[in-house]
């Protein structure tokens, strides 16, 4: 018999570290709120990144990432996890450890492209950015599904740069 945080064949985990540590982001973007586990992924660091508000991470030697593990993710929901993640991102399996039992699974994840980026630097915080930032990316979240739901949509890296602009005038 498998844990709580075994995946069906036809589900996958999430290992998420971000914005979608938020329950109402996932909310939006997938109608609902999957069962999650709290888990540590080894050996990476999680970025804050100049000009946005979302985070990113690399591979870091001797770091870790503080995140959850979305359960049971199915096909379509991992279709829309890939669509926001946009094309800054590359969806990677990765082993993760559970906090509570020290289980070690498999997850997908989300890696920065760009291994290299000056714009990367110190260390995301998701308390900040629950004060300062949920309410305005729940914002661009949910116009995000219109648009991908709309003949001519936007891809999500389009729409957060176009409801930031809109923020800043």
């Amino acid at each position: 018999m498998g844990s709580a945080a075994t995946a069906t064949a036809a589900t996958s985990n999430v290992f998420v570290y971000g914005s979608l540590l938020a329950d109402d982001v996932v909310r939006v973007l997938l109608s609902r709120v999957p069962p999650s586990s709290p888990a540590i992924l080894p050996d990476f660091h999680r970025f804050s990144i100049k000009g946005r508000v979302y985070p990113a991470i690399l591979p870091v030697e001797d770091k870790k990432v503080i995140g959850k593990v979305l359960i049971g993710i199915t096909p379509p929901e991992l279709d829309i996890l890939d669509s926001f993640e946009d094309d800054e991102y590359e969806r990677k399996t990765v082993d993760v450890f559970l906090k509570e039992s020290s289980e070690k699974l498999q997850a997908h994840t989300y890696v920065w492209l760009n291994k290299t980026d000056p714009n990367l630097y110190g260390e995301w915080n998701f308390e900040e950015w629950k004060v300062v930032h949920m309410d305005n990316f729940l914002n661009m979240t949910k116009g995000f599904m219109e648009e991908i739901t709309a003949s001519d949509s936007k891809t999500r890296v389009e729409t957060y740069e176009s409801f930031y602009q809109e923020k800043d005038k």
